[in-house]
């Protein structure tokens, strides 16, 4: 059974850091692009990085470029999402993806 489960969600204060993991099961996910997008209430669901298969090399949407900074770890098969220099904006649920597939979500909450 594929699966993404996402983890490391949280209450956070504007200006803090928080680490995303997405661990991938089920198939090989080394082969697949993976991304992090993210939904706020009333909101479209939004890019927010993408890591490519091969060489890792990364892209960002713009909200969150220079903030943000996605990994992934093909021993493990999780994919990682650092975020730094958070904002109340960044209050969202973060959904992994790779393919067809999507995990269940993780809540991010950026307040005071």
């Amino acid at each position: 059974q594929v699966q993404l489960v996402e983890s490391g969600g949280g209450l956070v204060q504007p200006g803090g850091s928080l680490r995303l993991s997405c661990v991938a099961s089920g198939t090989t996910f080394r082969f697949f692009d993976m991304q992090w997008f993210r939904q706020a209430p009333g909101k479209e669901r939004e890019f927010v990085a993408r890591i490519r298969s091969s060489a890792g090399f990364a892209t960002y949407g713009e909200s969150v470029k220079g903030r943000f900074i996605v990994s992934r770890d093909r021993t493990t098969n999780t994919m990682y999402l650092q975020m730094n220099s958070l904002k109340a904006e960044d209050t969202a649920m973060y959904y992994c993806n790779a393919d067809s597939y999507w995990g269940q979500g993780t809540q991010v909450t950026v307040s005071s």
